[in-house]
């Protein structure tokens, strides 16, 4: 009989999710900003990152799903070599998040440089935009997950021990999105 996961507490508790196993908050390793929530995998160079943004209005979903992976990109210094594959609404009944209008999932792939290195990752990037109009805020989820790492990268993986945790999948990706929850709406300020 499997274990039903837990829910974790995210932004102080205000929201929750299941996250994936083998998972590091990486606050407790640097500073995070207070509008975002940022994990790593601890064997992989994957990590999740989840935001608290202004809401984009005057733009259809699609375009706001567009416009953040273009902020993501830019941030990334991956500008000119990033590229969305698809943008697809989710199904709001899938999800247990229903302070949301609409849901939106994106992939795209970007090529990211680490710490301004010459050596570029090729990484597929999926994206969530659960827009929360009625609290001025966008939430997005953003799941990197590096396809193709440079071996000159300081990302290049180290040798896999046994007993390392498998890399997260789409599956942890969604059993994440679905299960979000809202708590105290006092989060969006």
């Amino acid at each position: 009989m499997e274990l039903a996961a837990a829910q974790s507490p995210l932004f102080g508790g205000a929201l929750s999710a299941i996250l994936p196993p083998a998972i590091q908050d990486v606050s407790e390793l640097r500073e995070i900003p207070d509008n975002q929530e940022v994990f790593a995998h601890r064997h992989t160079d994957q990590s999740i990152i989840i935001e608290l943004l202004e809401f984009q209005a005057g733009m259809s979903d699609p375009d706001a799903a567009r416009y953040h992976f273009e902020d993501v990109a830019t941030s990334n210094d991956a500008q000119g070599k990033a590229e969305i594959v698809s943008v697809e609404p989710l199904p709001l009944a899938q999800l247990s998040l229903t302070d949301c209008s609409s849901a939106w999932a994106l992939t795209g792939h970007q090529l990211v440089s680490k710490f301004n290195e010459q050596a570029q990752n090729t990484v597929t990037i999926y994206m969530a935009l659960f827009r929360m109009p009625q609290y001025s805020t966008d939430l997005l989820v953003t799941f990197n997950d590096p396809i193709s790492i440079d071996p000159a990268s300081s990302s290049a993986p180290p040798v896999v021990h046994s007993g390392s945790s498998p890399p997260w999948t789409q599956e942890d990706f969604n059993r994440l999105l679905c299960s979000f929850q809202l708590h105290d709406p006092g989060v969006f300020g």
